[in-house]
C-alpha cells in the first residue's frame, strides 16, 4: 500500500490518513504488549478497522537489552472496511537501543520515531550492537525523532503517589501510550476503563498507570512539535462489533456450538505457546457449557478429548509446534473409532522448538497426512481473527454430523492478532445436525446412514452397547475383523465419508471484476496481505483475481473448475509450497509458488511484486 501522507505538515495542523501503522517495542518487561493491545482497543472503539500483530521473543528469559529479548506489538488501523497491513510503519516506539536496532528498518522515511532517551546509555548501546549513539550520530536523520526521557518524566508524574521505584518505572509504558494517543487522536476513555478494571485489586498500579497515561498525553500537547494524525472512522457494515483476538474467537465458537448442541464440551490442552492461551481464556472466563482441563502433554490432551467424545460430550484439544505430532496416534484412533473430535493447531515456526513465537504455515502436510495407515480427516483453516469463530463453530458441526476428527489450522499471527469483529446474528448460525440413530432393536454400531456415518451411541444407553478400540472393525457389527476384503472395505468407507463432506461445503468464490488471466490463491492468515497486494496491483492497471481457501480437505467441489479458468495461479504461503503441492496432486493444477519462511508474515509489496511480474496486463502509464 503506498504512503498515504500527502506532505510534511507542522505542529497545529492535522494530517488525515487513510490508514496508519504503529509499533510499540522494548524489552519483555517494558509492557509493550499491554499498551499495544490498549492502543488497538482505543482504535477499534473509535470505529477504525484494526489489525494487530504481537511479536514475542522466542526465548522465555532472553537477556534484557539484547536483540533476542525485544518484544513488540504492531497495530494497523484504517478508515477502510478491511484493515490491510502496510509494509512500513507510520510511527515506531522504541524503549531501548535493541528495540530501535531491531525495528528501525520497518519505519517509513519521515516516519515518527519515539524513543526512551533514558535507555540510551553506553552499556545498553553496547548490548544492542551500536558503536555510537544513534540519537547523536545522524543515522536517524530520515525520521522525525522524539527523544524523550520517559523514565524521568514518568517518575516525576507519579512522584506524589508513594510508589516504590520499581512501581514508578513500570508506568513508563503508559506514558509512551499517552504520547501516541495524542499524536493519533485516540480517546483515552477506553484505556482508562481498562486500567480501572485490570488493576482494581492493586490501587497503587491503577493510580500510577492512569497518572502516567494522562501525563504522557499532556506532555505531547505542550512539548511535541509535530502535527497530529487523523484516521477517520471506517465505513464498516452496520452491526454490533467487539475487539477480538483469534484465540478468543476460537473459544467463542466453541461456546456457541456447545450451547446450540446442548452438549457438554470438554477442552484439553498442554501448555505450549501459543495454543495454551486458549486454556487461559477459558479458565479466566469459565462457562457452564465448557470444561477446560490442563493435560501433562499433547497426546494426553487429545486422549482426554477423545474419551469425552466416547462419553457423549464434544471433545476438543489444542496444540502448537510438535504437539500435533504427539497427537498422531490419538487422531488415528479417532478415525478408526469414528468419534467426533476437534483439534485446534496454532501453527508456529519449526521444526522442533523452532521459532515458538513466530508465524509459519508449515503444518498443513502434517494435518493432511501425519498419521499411520489410510487415515483421512477434514482440515479447515481460519483467515482472520474473527474467522476463527466461524471455523471453530463449523468444525464442531462437521465432527458431530460426520463422526470424524477435524483439524482447524490457525497460527501465531491470528492467535494474538485482533480486529473489530461484527457479532453474527444467532439465527445465522447453522443448526446442529446428528447422525441417524436407529432404534435399539435394530442397532449396529457401524451401520451407516445415507452419508455413510455411523450412530453416536454413548455409554449408559440401554440396547446400544458396543465394542470400541483401535483394531479393525467388521462392517456393521463393529466386531474385530482381520479379513483382507473387510479391511479394504472399511478404509474405503472411512475415506468416502470424508469425501462426502465436500457436498455440504460452500463453493469457492473468486473476486474477479475485470476478467483476469492471473489468480492469486491463498489460505489461512495470508488473506490480509493478499488483499492489499491485489488492490495495489489493480491500482497499477493489472488484472488480478483472488480467492481464499478455508476448506483444505476436502476442497470445495468447484475448486478445480474455477482454477482451470486462469492461465496462471499464484499461491503465496508461509512454507515451501505445501498447498501448491496439494493442488498439483489432487487437481493437477501447476500453480506457481510464492514462499516465505522467515517467522514473519508476508509484506503486501512482496506479493504485489509477484503479481505484477506474472500479470500480462499493461500497467497504467
Amino acid at each position: 500500500m503506498p504512503d498515504t501522507r500527502r506532505k510534511r505538515l507542522e505542529r497545529g495542523e492535522v494530517d488525515v490518513l487513510v490508514g496508519a501503522t504503529v509499533r510499540f517495542c522494548g524489552d519483555s518487561g517494558d509492557g509493550m504488549q499491554v499498551v499495544g493491545a490498549q492502543f488497538t482497543r482505543a482504535s477499534a472503539r473509535m470505529g477504525n478497522a484494526v489489525s494487530s500483530l504481537p511479536d514475542y521473543p522466542s526465548e522465555i528469559r532472553a537477556p534484557a537489552g539484547t536483540l533476542a529479548g525485544v518484544s513488540g506489538f504492531q497495530v494497523h488501523f484504517s478508515a477502510q472496511a478491511l484493515a490491510v497491513p502496510v509494509d512500513r510503519l507510520t510511527a515506531l516506539v522504541a524503549m531501548n537501543p535493541a528495540a530501535l536496532r531491531a525495528n528501525i528498518p520497518d519505519l517509513e522515511p519521515n516516519g515518527v520515531l519515539l524513543v526512551n532517551q533514558d535507555a540510551f546509555r553506553s552499556d545498553e548501546l553496547l548490548k544492542a550492537g551500536y558503536s555510537s549513539n544513534p540519537l547523536e550520530d545522524g543515522t536517524l536523520s530520515d525520521y522525525r525523532v522524539l527523544a524523550i526521557p520517559m523514565v524521568q518524566l514518568s517518575r516525576e508524574a507519579v512522584a506524589k503517589l508513594n510508589l516504590t521505584p520499581r512501581e514508578a518505572d513500570r508506568c513508563r509504558n503508559f506514558f509512551s501510550l499517552g504520547i501516541m494517543c495524542w499524536l493519533f487522536e485516540r480517546d483515552l476513555d477506553p484505556i482508562r476503563q481498562w486500567i480501572m478494571a485490570r488493576f482494581a485489586t492493586n490501587p497503587a498500579a491503577q493510580k500510577g498507570n492512569l497518572t502516567a497515561l494522562q501525563a504522557g498525553f499532556r506532555f505531547a500537547e505542550t512539548e511535541v512539535s509535530l502535527p497530529r494524525f487523523r484516521v477517520p472512522a471506517g465505513k464498516l457494515p452496520q452491526g454490533a462489533y467487539r475487539h477480538i483476538t483469534g484465540n478468543e474467537a476460537l473459544v467463542l465458537g466453541l461456546e456457541a456450538a456447545a450451547r446450540q448442541t446442548k452438549r457438554k464440551l470438554i477442552f484439553a490442552c498442554s501448555p505450549m505457546t501459543p495454543a495454551s492461551d486458549l486454556l487461559h481464556v477459558l479458565q479466566l472466563k469459565p462457562h457452564s457449557e465448557v470444561q477446560a482441563l490442563q493435560a501433562e502433554d499433547d497426546a494426553a490432551a487429545a486422549a482426554i478429548a477423545l474419551g469425552a467424545a466416547f462419553g457423549g460430550a464434544i471433545g476438543v484439544a489444542a496444540a502448537s509446534g510438535s504437539g500435533l505430532s504427539q497427537m498422531s496416534e490419538v487422531l488415528s484412533l479417532a478415525v478408526m473409532t469414528e468419534l467426533p473430535l476437534v483439534i485446534f493447531v496454532i501453527q508456529r515456526g519449526g521444526p522442533s522448538t523452532g521459532l515458538p513465537t513466530k508465524v509459519e504455515q508449515a503444518d498443513l502436510n502434517l494435518a493432511m497426512y501425519g498419521r499411520n495407515g489410510e487415515c483421512p480427516l477434514p482440515v479447515l483453516a481460519a483467515a482472520t481473527p474473527g474467522d476463527c469463530f466461524h471455523r471453530a463453530h463449523e468444525a464442531i458441526h462437521i465432527a458431530c454430523r460426520y463422526m470424524t476428527p477435524v483439524i482447524v489450522l490457525s497460527d501465531v499471527y491470528l492467535a494474538g492478532g485482533a480486529e473489530a469483529w461484527r457479532l453474527p446474528a444467532v439465527e445465522s448460525l447453522a443448526e446442529a445436525a446428528w447422525p441417524d440413530m436407529p432404534p435399539a432393536t435394530a442397532y449396529l454400531p457401524y451401520q451407516r446412514d445415507a452419508l455413510g456415518v455411523r450412530p453416536w451411541a454413548t455409554p449408559g444407553m440401554p440396547g446400544y452397547e458396543h465394542r470400541i478400540g483401535g483394531l479393525e472393525k467388521e462392517d456393521g457389527t463393529g466386531n474385530v475383523n482381520y479379513e483382507p476384503l473387510n479391511h479394504e472395505r472399511m478404509t474405503r468407507l472411512r475415506s468416502r465419508r470424508i469425501t462426502e463432506i465436500a457436498a455440504s461445503l460452500p463453493l469457492l468464490t473468486i473476486d474477479d471484476p475485470d476478467g483476469a488471466e492471473l489468480l492469486v490463491l491463498g489460505w489461512g492468515s495470508t488473506q490480509a496481505a493478499i488483499s492489499g497486494a491485489v488492490q495495489q496491483a489493480r491500482s497499477s492497471g493489472h488484472k488480478v483475481a483472488q480467492a481464499h481457501l478455508g476448506h483444505l480437505h476436502p476442497l470445495p467441489t468447484n475448486t478445480g473448475e474455477l482454477l482451470r479458468r486462469y492461465q496462471r495461479v499464484i499461491v503465496p504461503e508461509l512454507n515451501h509450497g505445501q498447498l501448491r503441492r496439494l493442488l498439483r496432486s489432487e487437481l493437477m493444477i501447476d500453480a506457481i509458488g510464492l514462499s516465505k519462511v522467515q517467522g514473519r508474515p508476508f509484506q503486501v509489496s512482496e506479493i504485489a511484486a509477484a503479481l505484477m511480474r506474472y500479470s500480462k496486463s499493461n500497467a497504467k502509464t
